[in-house]
């Protein structure tokens, strides 16, 4: 089957298919998203090595111990946690020490036609969602992570800094809190995705009060970590959402004296991402600038790395 890898350098290869355990699914590829992670994989981060890809939506094709989900069209999380380490039997198997995380960490990915992941890691897909909606079901997911570990509600000033793929998809999840929400991006057009959510929009160099109860960084970049703390109320909370290639530089007095948390968040709930999407309450599929066919991977990366470029899909069916 044809798949993108990584090795020293991205190519587009032919593979053998993936051979599931008892436990797994053999799920074909409808849709991949190219994400900040995988352009950073692309460029050598964390030595990565096989094939890329960790948004997916695709239909089930094959489940020895789990017939029941073959002609299903599903989602996958991408955590593959061993079960029975203190992290995991703690509720933590998104930290195991020993997890596998498709298409990052020990795990080929859904950059190809087709991907194993367990059964135990599967959601379906309402029909009412197609697949264009649903590939950004892991991203969102990761967003709804911060309503998770916050309490966050019609009285909260929330600020994103981004307004990337992350950082708008964050802004619409946040958005259905009900939150006192402010956007704060580099590019008009992009910040006019989000209008609709009665977000307040504002440009990377406009003056702002430093009142926001909640801050979040997802530019990608340190210096978006430093504006979102600058931002921020004493006793406030800045979320870092980024994964940050570059060394993260900090005022640690600021910290202390004005007693600010700093939250790490990464992987979320599935299930109320799908129910986001399949509500109407959040419709990610403005954020697509292009489908590409498989065969056409190389050229896809090279657009998702343009700058200011938004989301781009594979379709590994074409």
């Amino acid at each position: 089957m044809l798949a993108l890898v990584f090795e020293d350098a991205l190519h587009l290869v032919d593979i053998d298919p993936p051979i599931p355990e008892p436990h797994e699914a053999v799920v074909r590829v409808h849709r991949a998203g190219i994400c900040g992670t995988d352009l950073a994989i692309s460029r050598g981060y964390a030595d990565v090595r096989g094939v890329l890809g960790h948004e997916f939506v695709g239909e089930v094709v094959d489940a020895q111990m789990a017939p029941q989900w073959i002609g299903r069209r599903v989602v996958g999380e991408i955590n593959v946690a061993c079960g029975s380490c203190g992290r995991c039997r703690a509720g933590l198997g998104n930290h195991c020490s020993r997890r596998e995380v498709v298409g990052v960490r020990g795990r080929d990915g859904a950059m190809a036609e087709e991907v194993v992941v367990p059964v135990s890691n599967l959601h379906e897909v309402p029909d009412v969602l197609d697949d264009d909606a649903a590939v950004f079901v892991e991203p969102l997911a990761a967003a709804f992570r911060i309503i998770e570990q916050l309490d966050i509600d019609a009285s909260t000033r929330v600020g994103v800094w981004g307004d990337g793929r992350l950082g708008l998809l964050i802004a619409m999840a946040m958005a259905t809190t009900g939150c006192g929400l402010t956007v704060v991006g580099r590019h008009s057009h992009k910040l006019d995705l989000v209008r609709h959510t009665g977000a307040t929009l504002r440009r990377s160099d406009d003056v702002m009060r430093p009142d926001f109860d909640v801050a979040i960084d997802a530019t990608g970049r340190s210096a978006g970590f430093a504006d979102a703390l600058r931002h921020v109320r004493p006793g406030g909370t800045v979320v870092v959402k980024s994964t940050l290639a570059e060394p993260l530089s900090l005022d640690a007095t600021r910290l202390v004296v004005d007693e600010i948390t700093v939250l790490g968040s990464r992987c979320g709930p599935f299930e109320p991402a799908i129910e986001a999407l399949a509500a109407g309450t959040i419709d990610p599929r403005p954020l697509v600038e292009m489908v590409y066919p498989l065969r056409h991977g190389l050229e896809a990366f090279e657009h998702a790395s343009r700058c200011g470029a938004l989301k781009v899909l594979l379709d590994p069916r074409s």
